[in-house]
Parts: C-alpha cells; sequence; structure tokens
C-alpha cells in the first residue's frame, strides 16, 4: 500500500500521474480521460495480501466510495493482472480537478496520515477478520481429528473459546492469516470440552 506522508500540496505533486513511472504497465483507461496526467494510480493489496492489508483496503474504500458515483467520478475502482502477484487491486484517483485538489485526494490523504500513525484504520474489522481466518485455520488444523469425534455443529466456536481461555498463545496471529493452532491443542480442547469419540 502507498501511504503518502507530506503536505497535501506535496502529496498531489508527487502522485498526480505517478502511474507514467510504472515498469511494463499500460493504463488503457488514460484513452477516456481529458488530464490523464491529473489522475494516480493507488494500489491497496493483492492476491496474497494478510489480513491488515485486507482490512484497510476496505476502510479505504468505504471512504471513497462516495466519490466513486456518476458518469464523471474522481474515483475508479481497479484491478490490475500481474505475472508475478496475480492481480494487484486498488483505484485511480483523480488528484486535480480545474487546478484544485479533489476532495476526493483530500480524503485518501488523510487515511494516509492516520496509517502513517497508526497501522490500523478499523479495528472492529481488522478483529473479525482475525477470528474468521482462526476459525477457518482450526478447520484446516484439525483435518485428521475431525473423523475420530463426534462433534456439535459449532465445534470450531467451542475449540477458540476454549483456546483462548486455556492456551491463547495457540491462537495468536503471528503472520497476519490468523491464529493457526497445532493439533495437539485441539486435541486437547476436544478432550476439555467432553466431545465423545467415535
Amino acid at each position: 500500500m502507498i501511504t503518502t506522508l507530506g503536505t497535501l500540496e506535496e502529496a498531489a505533486k508527487e502522485l498526480a500521474g505517478n502511474w507514467q513511472d510504472f515498469d511494463c504497465f499500460c493504463w488503457h483507461r488514460k484513452y477516456d480521460l481529458e488530464s490523464p496526467e491529473a489522475w494516480a494510480i493507488i494500489y491497496t493489496h493483492n492476491r496474497d495480501s494478510g489480513l491488515l492489508d485486507l482490512s484497510n483496503s476496505e476502510a479505504i474504500a468505504e471512504a471513497l466510495r462516495p466519490f466513486a458515483k456518476g458518469d464523471d467520478s474522481d474515483v475508479v475502482f481497479e484491478s490490475h493482472r500481474h505475472w508475478a502477484v496475480g492481480h494487484v487491486d486498488g483505484f485511480s484517483i483523480r488528484v486535480f480537478k480545474e487546478g484544485q485538489i479533489t476532495e476526493a485526494f483530500r480524503t485518501y490523504h488523510q487515511l494516509s496520515l492516520r496509517l502513517a500513525d497508526y497501522p490500523v484504520l478499523d479495528e472492529e474489522d481488522y478483529s473479525s477478520r482475525e477470528y474468521e481466518a482462526t476459525l477457518e485455520n482450526i478447520t484446516d488444523a484439525a483435518w485428521r481429528l475431525k473423523r475420530k469425534y463426534e462433534l456439535p455443529e459449532d465445534w470450531e466456536v467451542q475449540v477458540y473459546r476454549w483456546l483462548s481461555d486455556h492456551e491463547d498463545e495457540e491462537i495468536e496471529n503471528t503472520d497476519d492469516r490468523g491464529g493457526y493452532p497445532s493439533e495437539e491443542s485441539i486435541q486437547r480442547a476436544f478432550d476439555a470440552l467432553d466431545y465423545e469419540r467415535t
């Protein structure tokens, strides 16, 4: 993710037309624009992005969505394919309009300054993503054990809660992909929760 530091005016001058400096890049939308050099392309995430980038990109998209309406909008959400990372996603944003910095770019710049101070734009969203990813990881880590027990419908949630209370280090999000507990810790949770063996 590109974070734009400095004053609003410095950031605007730095990013307007930034796509012209990209290596091996062709932006077909430039042919539809009256002043393509007044636009910037900002990438927020790619195919392999972690939970934090995905959360922040959604917060940025939410803030910029009002500027993406209409036929002559100042923001266009984009997804570009790349041989190395599969795809990169973000948006193009009009930095200058009739010589003035757009409100859309002002909003993006404010978000960039917030990210420079603290890396999470929406704590609730990020926590929710961590939780959901950890539940999926619990399911994955227990693929062998599951066949040996009679499990209730919400067993992943119950295991998560047990680990949270007794072995919280097992569900710590260390790689930004959610917690991934060991099979042994899940076994202990199953036994402590009195799940019947098949």
